[in-house]
C-alpha cells in the first residue's frame, strides 16, 4: 500500500486500483473540531482536483478535493454518525471514500509523506 498527498492536504493510500483518501493530520489541525462531513455516493465520478466531499468544523467550511479521476466505491458511513473522527485519526478511521482509479498514471504528481512533510514545514 503507497500513500501519497496532495498541496490541498489530501491524502490517498493505492493499493491495486483501489484508493481510500481522506484529509491530513495537518488539514483537520487547521480546521478545528470537525461537526459535519457530507460524502459522495457510491457510484460518484469524481475528477482528479474537482470537489468531492465537504468537511465543516467549528471554524470553517472547506471543500475536499479529489486527488484523482474514479468512481466512489465507497464512503465511511461511521463519519455521518461522529464526524471527529477525522480529528481522532484523520489518517486512519477517519477516511472520507475509497474509489476505483481511473488513471493510476495520475497519481505521479502527487507528494510522498517525506514530500508531503517538507510542503508542510514551508508553510
Amino acid at each position: 500500500m503507497t500513500t501519497y498527498y496532495t498541496e490541498d492536504h489530501e491524502w490517498i493510500s493505492v493499493e491495486g486500483g483501489t484508493a481510500t483518501v481522506g484529509i491530513t493530520d495537518y488539514a483537520q489541525a487547521q480546521l478545528g473540531d470537525i461537526v459535519f462531513v457530507e460524502l459522495p455516493a457510491p457510484g460518484t465520478n469524481v475528477s482528479k482536483g474537482g470537489e468531492a466531499a465537504v468537511v465543516e468544523s467549528v471554524k470553517a467550511a472547506s471543500d475536499v478535493f479529489a486527488p484523482v479521476t474514479g468512481t466512489v466505491s465507497e464512503a465511511n458511513g461511521a463519519l455521518e454518525g461522529d464526524p471527529a473522527l477525522v480529528n481522532s485519526a484523520p489518517e486512519g478511521d477517519g477516511w472520507f471514500f475509497k474509489l476505483t482509479l481511473a488513471d493510476a498514471a495520475e497519481l505521479e504528481g502527487l507528494m510522498n509523506a517525506e514530500g508531503y512533510k517538507a510542503y508542510c514545514d514551508g508553510l
